[in-house]
C-alpha cells in the first residue's frame, strides 16, 4: 500500500489526469473496477483464475493507479484475485475496496451497518488483500437503520486505528453527503453517473466544492451507449476514429475534474480500449453534442 506521496515525474501523465485523492495521494483518474471479474450478480467466478489475474496485472502495467473492488464481489473472490495479482503493492498503488452489505446470493444484497458488522467486514477485506492499511475504503450503502454517526463514527475509529486511510461514501444524496461531511472527513464518493444518467449531478458539485473523488459506476450505461437512445454519439465517435465506449469514458473525464471513472472487464482487449479513452481530447462542440444525450 501506498505510504507517502510519490512524486509526479515528468514522464507522469499531466496533471488534469491526476486527482489528489484525500487531497494527498495521487491516482490517475482512469481507473479500473473488479466487478466484471466475477460471475453474473457480482457471485462466484468468471472464467478462468489466470486470466483475471493477468487483467489486473496488464491494468496496472498500463498505468492505472487506482483499483476499486468490494468485499461482496464473489463475494470476497475479486479482493483474493487483486491481492494474489498485486501484492506486494507497488508504491504509486491505491487500494479502495467497500464493506457494509452482505450478500446471501446472486441477487440478495443486505445492507449491514452496524458498528460490529462493519468492523468485521474491515477486518476480512485487510485480511484478503494482505495488507494492514486500506487506502480506501467506502461504505457501499448508508443503513437506514443505523445512526449516520454510528456508521462513520466506526469507519473513523478504523481510521484513527491505522486500518483505514480515507473514507468514501456509495450511493447517498447531496444531503446526506453534507451531512456525512459534518461528522468526519470523506475523500470520496461513488454513485450512478454516466452519459446517459446525470441523476446525481447534484453530488457531483459537492464533490467539487469539496475537492472529494467521484467514482461514477456504470460509467459505461451497463450497455445502454449501443441503444438508439445514443445514436448521436455514433457521430463524435466517428470524428475520434473511437469507440462509444472510448467516447463515453472521454466525456466523463473532460466533465469534471471530480470524476475518476474505474470501469471494469475482464478481456484484455477491452481494457485496452477502455484505457485509451484517456488519450481522446473532446472539443467543445463534441461535449455539446454529447450533452444533449441526456434525458430531460
Amino acid at each position: 500500500m501506498a505510504t507517502s506521496v510519490p512524486i509526479i515525474s515528468s514522464t507522469s501523465p499531466p496533471l488534469d489526469d491526476v486527482f489528489l485523492l484525500g487531497g494527498e495521494l495521487p491516482v490517475r483518474r482512469l481507473g479500473y473496477g473488479t466487478a466484471q471479474l466475477t460471475g453474473p450478480g457480482y457471485w462466484g467466478p468468471r472464467g478462468e483464475r489466470q486470466d483475471a489475474v493477468a487483467v489486473l496485472r496488464a491494468a496496472v502495467e498500463r498505468g492505472v493507479t487506482l483499483i476499486d473492488t468490494a468485499d461482496n464481489y464473489g463475494p470476497g473472490l475479486a479482493e483474493e484475485l487483486v491481492a494474489e495479482a498485486l501484492h506486494p503493492y507497488r508504491e504509486h498503488l491505491v487500494i479502495a475496496t467497500k464493506g457494509g452489505v452482505v450478500r446471501t446470493s446472486d441477487s440478495a444484497w443486505h445492507v449491514a451497518g452496524r458498528p460490529e458488522q462493519l468492523r468485521a467486514m474491515c477486518e476480512a477485506s485487510l485480511r484478503r488483500l494482505r495488507t494492514d492499511r486500506i487506502d480506501l475504503y467506502q461504505l457501499h450503502r448508508l443503513d437506514p437503520d443505523v445512526p449516520m454517526a454510528d456508521q462513520l463514527g466506526t469507519l473513523d475509529a478504523l481510521r484513527q486505528e491505522g486500518k483505514i486511510r480515507h473514507i468514501g461514501l456509495d450511493t447517498l444524496t447531496a444531503d446526506q453527503l453534507e451531512q456525512a461531511l459534518s461528522l468526519t472527513g470523506i475523500a470520496s464518493v461513488q454513485n450512478r453517473f454516466n452519459l446517459l444518467d446525470r441523476s446525481s449531478d447534484a453530488v457531483l458539485k459537492v464533490c467539487e466544492a469539496h475537492h472529494l473523488a467521484f467514482l461514477p459506476w456504470f460509467p459505461l450505461a451497463n450497455g445502454a451507449l449501443t441503444g438508439e437512445a445514443a445514436a448521436a454519439l455514433a457521430g463524435v465517435a466517428d470524428r475520434h476514429d473511437a469507440t462509444r465506449g472510448q467516447i463515453a469514458l472521454a466525456w466523463l473525464l473532460h466533465r469534471s475534474p471530480a470524476l475518476c471513472p474505474t470501469p471494469g472487464t475482464g478481456s484484455p482487449v477491452h481494457l485496452a480500449e477502455n484505457l485509451g479513452a484517456r488519450e481522446i481530447r473532446l472539443s467543445a462542440e463534441d461535449m455539446s453534442c454529447l450533452e444533449a444525450l441526456a434525458p430531460a
